[in-house]
């Protein structure tokens, strides 16, 4: 089954039980990732998309076609009035805080509707670090509603959403939790109960992990802002950095106004030459998400064979292209992740360990073997060394190549005497 790698036959015979039982949710990706892959092409013509778009800009960056008509190209993709698409975002989190800083003001306060957001955004709203120029040093509120079973506590987000609470905050993903991620659905319906208790009241999105997962965006069901990374689910694993903001008109011009400067805005910003990587990342990125769908799916039916918790299930509805693996004890988490990376296309000799990492508050160990650093829409599995030891694995450009390295990890479980149930 397995010419050019040694694969043990209980690992082999679990592989093949899993690709069938996949099966039935390959045939429900394929169809969410042919309706997407049509959205963006027909975007790009409506745009009229072409090869004059990809020349490069330099100094201020002043009348840039090519960013201008793919700002237009993503918000017809989102659903929505307007959109800020740059190479110079520097992360997702950098994205994020943009976002965060254009809309909110002293005063104002944020409330956070999913409980605890992701550890590096900790740094940006005050939870942790000393003037470091956070929300809460610049006079920013925050809030946070606790998850009830996992889910959005709706009655408390009821009562909690008054005429003070300027902006909602939705975090698609889990992050480092094991709470569902959140479908567009129920965003919608958030959005909805939030805007019924205060119409004023912004909802943002973080949409990271979660880009093509589903038919709709957020945008499309009552987002005002959607925010995410373009080394992600939408750069396709062709776009090398950057980040985009989608939503209402006026607050994009407001966070294009924190991203350059006051009266300026989106008008100025050279691309580099960057703009053909971001258009081409665009139009992949449906099949490239359908892909490391296809690899989450698989790897929850594979581990399940073991006797491994995993969430979602195989056969579980998505909204986002992480997959969590429970390992139990911190040398089984940590022989998994480096089984991935010994896997990986780069970096295959390279052996992750735990380690301090900016922004996380405990050790964590990351495998990451990509042609971008750090890309999560490549495979990639990390986990904070802290009970109870669950691995997130995210991504996959090819369902192949990912699929084997779900195997090379159960291979090297089995090698120090840690796989289960064999």
């Amino acid at each position: 089954m397995t010419p050019f790698f040694h694969m043990d036959p209980k690992i082999e015979a679990a592989a093949a039980r899993a690709s069938e039982l996949a099966r039935p949710q390959f045939d429900k990706i394929d169809e969410i990732t042919e309706y997407n892959q049509l959205k963006v092409q027909k975007a790009f013509i409506d745009a009229g998309v072409s090869e004059s778009h990809f020349v490069a800009s330099t100094g201020y960056g002043y009348d840039d076609r090519g960013r201008e008509t793919l700002d237009r190209v993503w918000a017809q993709v989102f659903g929505c009035e307007s959109a800020l698409v740059r190479h110079n975002f520097t992360c997702g989190t950098h994205t994020l805080a943009t976002a965060l800083f254009g809309v909110l003001s002293p005063g104002d306060k944020m409330l956070s509707v999913t409980g605890t957001p992701y550890d590096t955004i900790h740094s940006v709203i005050g939870l942790s670090g000393d003037n470091m120029g956070s929300l809460k040093d610049f006079g920013v509120l925050y809030e946070e509603l606790p998850l009830k079973d996992g889910r959005v506590d709706m009655d408390a987000l009821k009562t909690a959403v008054d005429g003070s609470v300027k902006m909602v905050y939705i975090q698609r993903s889990r992050g480092y939790s094991l709470r569902p991620s959140l479908s567009v659905e129920e965003i919608g319906r958030i959005a909805d109960a939030a805007k019924a208790q205060n119409p004023n009241v912004i909802v943002m999105v973080d949409n990271c992990y979660g880009e093509f997962v589903e038919k709709r965006e957020p945008t499309e069901v009552g987002a005002d802002l959607v925010v995410g990374s373009l080394i992600k689910n939408p750069g396709g694993g062709i776009a090398r950095t950057g980040g985009y903001i989608a939503g209402r008109s006026d607050l994009v011009e407001q966070c294009a106004y924190r991203l350059t400067t006051p009266g300026l805005g989106r008008e100025v910003g050279a691309t580099l030459g960057f703009n053909r990587e971001l258009y081409m990342g665009l139009y992949f990125a449906p099949h490239v998400v359908g892909e490391a769908l296809r690899a989450a799916v698989f790897t929850a039916a594979f581990y399940t064979q073991f006797g491994y918790d995993v969430t979602p299930r195989y056969d579980e509805a998505r909204c986002d292209i992480v997959q969590s693996i429970g390992l139990e004890n911190e040398e089984s988490l940590v022989a998994f992740c480096q089984g991935i990376q010994s896997g990986s296309y780069i970096d295959s000799f390279v052996a992750p360990v735990p380690w301090d990492m900016p922004g996380y508050d405990s050790q964590v160990v990351m495998a990451a073997g990509a042609f971008t650093l750090g890309s999560s829409i490549e495979l990639s599995a990390d986990a904070p060394i802290r009970p109870p030891y669950y691995a997130w694995a995210q991504g996959g450009l090819t369902y192949h190549g990912s699929k084997i390295c779900a195997m090379i990890a159960a291979q090297k479980l089995l090698e120090r005497g840690l796989l289960k149930n064999v």
